[in-house]
């Protein structure tokens, strides 16, 4: 870009900001220092909790629901005890499983803020874990609403048994959930502090609940019988034991209800950076949290099932006077008659849904459990969702949320993303249909649940010698049935919501992978790419080379990347997806020096072509000079089978004004490739091909910009005509090239890569309307035999072409004028020996080798005629396409010199459109066999 009016007008802003985890390039931190680092005290007043507070009571009071109290002993009924029991245990393999893997990824290295999106996201890279910290931070905050509607829900049954209700029963809802998040959000936003000890006192209600339904199990009065509860019996047990479903009710419909209540594991994971441990936090609290909570569920589908009866009708009337004697039911047995039950009853395990109020000591304190069971979950719901938003905004995965990264206080407490939960919540209490947003909740907590698991699983079948957990107690298969059981889970829960939260996280990942975050992490996912990229190279290397597979797999002396864009791009478009491409770099110069660059242009370059979508590698050697750099390259290049076998330069266009030891060098290169059996391509663009000199043009200046940045300012001065020309040129290949013509000047037998060539760029899709065109050399009698010929090898080659042009009058005398400037530019290299006494003409051949005889101008005559000829055909037939590919001349080494080669090139490939001249090294790269 140039402004001819104001050169001095700055172009360029680019802000450079230090890495948030680490140092900048180029800066080091010695090992001990990292490690105190990592481990620096926290700064006063910050609050940091143990695993007791933490985790183990955060992770009880979630899985402690409103299943406990108002659905276990529905199910109990449905199933049960023995269902219940496996249902219950069910729940507890997928979610201990899960547990473990949690557990592992948590001891492997230092955790931070972000818990479940923070452990997938480092485990699996930004892809999943952006997939699944977005949908895991809504899922928390629609969990929200789920659980304070939970709570106003009992709260407008108690109001309506009494009849005091407001205005009637769903706005009440509305209205008692409104003010009770409003509240829970006052709590989370005086702090982590004031939230942690709301937790601890509703964990005590809910124990003192639990208790209070135990204590009642054991006294059974006469006024609750007629509703059910008779106390331990073993006939209600027996009778109890075995299902009785009902209602079009299933098994795995009773155990989707169920499984809710066993989610809630990830709770202390979630605020993993407000714990002072949490490598030992996380484990302990968790696992510790699944026994003990399926203790109790466990205890109390037992309990209850020995007690209750399934039907009840709660009158006091069907008490059995007279013994009866075909007693079939465990309430006969007790002297009751609830036979009218089938009609239907209010009260049993079936029918009532506040059986353990009634069972109860104190039934008032078991609604306070409800309350404590809603509330807790709420209010853990409402701190998890902003830290998990908070960690995932800090990563910059979705740009467009940066706001929310921010945090104040000492805590870098996320307010921005209470106030977002709060409102996203608000909303669902207000308009949702929680019957349908309930399993897509569920839904997505068990996707991340699959996540952590396949997480494991991953990282461990990756071998990657970074994971090494200090947690010891896993298995990376029994991880991955853990994966699969997640998935089937889902499906059980509700399949539509399964399929909605797969094509979620998927689209979401499409979106990520798309945009590509500037972000390393070590996952599992690069390790494993590293894995497989190992074993089949390995077993690529036993495999004999065969014709069908050849691919032109280039090397390139590019130099620096993009110092030459155009050559690039055009070998780029029939390498990509198809064949190697290396990108070599020779630094000559002081060795210190060379080494030091080395080091920085691998990670610099290397970085651009991936930011240039360049499918390529980048190769930089140090050498004394180009030859030996050149040999090093195509010696030690690539891997096993992945090696370059053709060799890709630019044509040396400044070879008339250069030291002519260097053009020795550039041609030595070329015999050096056929030494080394390599096909040699040599590129040329009228305008050139290298920009490094206008990327160099300007001034860059250095201003210190805000406290951690950089701004850097480019002066640019506007273009000259040639200059804009050759960077103009050096972008033709990134277009899209039209219908236009390849044309293919095939004139020796190389192996077909002359041929391959044209056809692979072809198969691109920039390059797919070309056309390829065929001239071949024959003689002016035999034109129709030699163009059916060709036609005939191309058809079995299976290569389309539009046109075969056979040239009877290639060996044609040129035109004079076009003689005469050949002998023009070859005149400041000629030796004149004719004119000179042998002694000074032997002398001055010996230093410099690469003058051009009388004699060997004479010897090759024809051949330099041919070059001259093929330029005015060229001209003639090729001045439209947009490529011409044509087969190198090669001088026999040390027969021809350097001068009179270089001339023979320029004269053949001067003027015309981009052209490659292309050897290849006389193995077969095409064949007629399926």
């Amino acid at each position: 870009i140039s402004f001819s009016e104001r050169p001095d007008v700055c172009l360029l802003f680019i802000t450079l900001t230090p890495f948030e985890d680490g140092y900048a390039n180029g800066e080091e931190g010695t090992p001990a220092g990292e490690a105190a680092a990592t481990y620096t005290p926290d700064s006063k007043g910050v609050v940091k909790f143990g695993w007791i507070k933490g985790v183990l009571v955060r992770c009880m009071l979630n899985i402690w629901g409103v299943m406990l109290f108002i659905r276990l002993s529905w199910i109990v009924g449905q199933a049960g005890i023995g269902l219940s029991v496996l249902v219950i245990g069910m729940a507890t393999v997928v979610t201990t499983i899960t547990g473990l893997s949690t557990s592992a990824i948590a001891t492997n290295g230092f955790v931070r803020g972000g818990g479940a999106y923070y452990l997938i996201s480092r485990s699996l890279g930004p892809e999943f874990g952006g997939a699944i910290g977005l949908i895991f931070a809504f899922a928390n905050a629609v969990a929200v609403a789920m659980y304070v509607v939970g709570f106003a829900e009992t709260v407008v049954e108690l109001l309506k048994e009494n009849g005091t209700l407001m205005v009637d029963e769903m706005n009440d809802i509305r209205i008692i959930g409104a003010i009770t998040v409003v509240i829970l959000l006052g709590i989370s936003v005086a702090g982590m502090e004031w939230e942690a000890k709301a937790q601890i006192v509703l964990l005590v209600i809910l124990i003192l609940a639990i208790g209070d339904f135990v204590i009642g199990t054991f006294i059974p009065l006469d006024s609750k019988k007629p509703k059910g509860f008779f106390g331990y019996k073993a006939e209600i047990f027996m009778e109890n034991f075995g299902p009785d479903f009902r209602q079009e009710e299933t098994f795995f419909s009773v155990f989707a209800i169920f499984f809710p209540a066993a989610t809630g594991i990830l709770a202390g994971a979630n605020i993993s950076g407000d714990l002072a441990d949490p490598q030992s936090a996380i484990p302990k609290g968790t696992l510790l949290a699944i026994l003990i909570t399926t203790l109790v569920y466990i205890g109390i589908a037992v309990s209850v099932g020995s007690c209750v009866v399934r039907d009840a009708t709660g009158n006091i009337n069907n008490t059995i006077v007279t013994e009866l004697t075909n007693c079939t039911t465990a309430a006969c047995k007790l002297n009751y008659d609830f036979s009218s039950c089938q009609a239907g009853c209010q009260y049993g395990l079936m029918n009532n849904f506040q059986v353990m109020s009634m069972v109860s000591g104190f039934a008032p304190l078991i609604s306070a459990g409800i309350f404590s069971a809603t509330l807790s979950s709420a209010l853990a719901s409402l701190v998890s969702a902003p830290k998990i938003f908070q960690a995932l905004c800090k990563d910059n995965i979705y740009p467009g949320f940066q706001m929310f990264a921010k945090g104040y206080g000492k805590n870098n407490e996320p307010l921005r993303g209470y106030l977002l939960t709060f409102l996203i919540a608000l909303g669902f209490i207000l308009i949702a249909e929680l019957n349908v947003i309930a399993p897509i909740i569920s839904n997505f907590f068990l996707a991340s649940y699959a996540l952590i698991n396949f997480s494991v699983f991953h990282a461990s079948l990756a071998k990657s010698p970074g994971w090494r957990p200090a947690f010891k107690y896993y298995n990376m298969w029994i991880s991955l049935v853990g994966a699969i059981l997640c998935c089937i889970v889902m499906f059980v829960i509700n399949w539509w919501a399964a399929l909605l939260t797969y094509v979620i996280v998927l689209g979401l990942y499409i979106y990520v992978t798309y945009k590509k975050p500037d972000v390393n992490w070590g996952s599992s996912t690069q390790a494993l790419t590293y894995l497989n990229a190992l074993q089949h190279s390995i077993r690529l290397s036993g495999v004999e080379d065969h014709v069908k597979n050849f691919r032109p797999q280039c090397l390139i002396m590019t130099g620096a990347p993009n110092a030459r864009p155009a050559l690039l791009h055009l070998v780029h478009a029939f390498t990509k997806n198809v064949g190697l491409m290396i990108c070599g770099h020779i630094h000559m110069g002081p060795r210190r020096q060379a080494m030091k660059e080395l080091s920085t242009d691998l990670a610099k370059y290397q970085r651009w072509l991936i930011k240039n979508k360049m499918k390529a590698f980048y190769a930089p050697v140090h050498a004394e000079d180009l030859r030996d750099g050149g040999q090093y390259l195509m010696q030690a290049a690539g891997l096993g089978r992945m090696r370059p076998n053709t060799l890709v330069v630019g044509f040396k266009k400044n070879w008339r004004q250069v030291d002519m030891r260097d053009v020795e060098t550039y041609i030595n290169l070329f015999h050096d490739a056929f030494d080394i059996q390599y096909g040699v391509v040599v590129i040329r663009l009228k305008e050139g091909l290298d920009i490094s000199h206008l990327q160099g043009q300007g001034k860059i200046c250095f201003v210190p910009y805000g406290s951690n940045s950089l701004l850097i300012l480019t002066f640019q001065s506007p273009l000259n005509l040639a200059d804009q020309r050759l960077l103009d040129a050096s972008t033709q290949f990134q277009k899209k090239q039209g219908k236009s013509n390849i044309d293919v000047w095939w004139l020796f037998d190389d192996g077909g890569l002359t041929l391959l060539i044209p056809y692979l760029l072809t198969t691109k899709k920039k390059w797919k309307d070309c056309k390829i065109r065929v001239f071949i050399g024959g003689k002016i009698n035999r034109i129709d035999h030699d163009r059916r010929a060709m036609a005939t090898l191309l058809s079995k080659f299976r290569i389309d072409f539009s046109d075969i042009m056979v040239l009877g009058d290639i060996n044609t005398k040129p035109k004079k004028e076009n003689i005469a400037g050949f002998e023009e530019m070859i005149e400041p290299f000629r030796l004149h020996e004719d004119d000179k006494e042998q002694e000074v003409a032997d002398k001055m051949k010996e230093d410099e080798p690469w003058r051009i005889t009388d004699n060997e101008l004479e010897l090759y005559k024809t051949k330099t005629y041919r070059q001259i000829r093929l330029n005015e055909l060229l001209k003639e037939h090729s001045s439209t396409a947009n490529i011409i590919v044509m087969s190198l001349p090669v001088a026999r080494k040390g027969a021809v010199s350097s001068a009179l080669y270089m001339a023979w090139l320029e004269a053949l490939s001067k003027d015309l459109p981009p052209i490659l001249l292309v050897r290849g090294n006389h193995q077969s790269v095409l064949t007629f066999y399926s």
